[in-house]
């Protein structure tokens, strides 16, 4: 049997899923001591330290 072609809806269905799956694998909280840190110099790292300075204040 021949290889068949997947039809348009398939192949953007393909397409959607794998970009999906990479947005929740750089979104995702990443533990601590895991050989996949994020760099200090993320934005994501950036963002979470000014978020817990905010807490920190407010909730004092």
């Amino acid at each position: 049997m021949g290889v068949t072609r997947l039809k348009r809806k398939d192949r953007r269905n393909k397409v959607v899923a794998k970009n999906e799956v990479q947005f929740l694998k750089l979104g995702r909280n990443l533990e601590i001591g895991s050989r996949s840190k994020m760099p200090a110099n993320s934005q994501i790292v950036k963002n979470n330290t000014i978020l817990n300075e905010l807490e920190a204040k407010l909730g004092k």
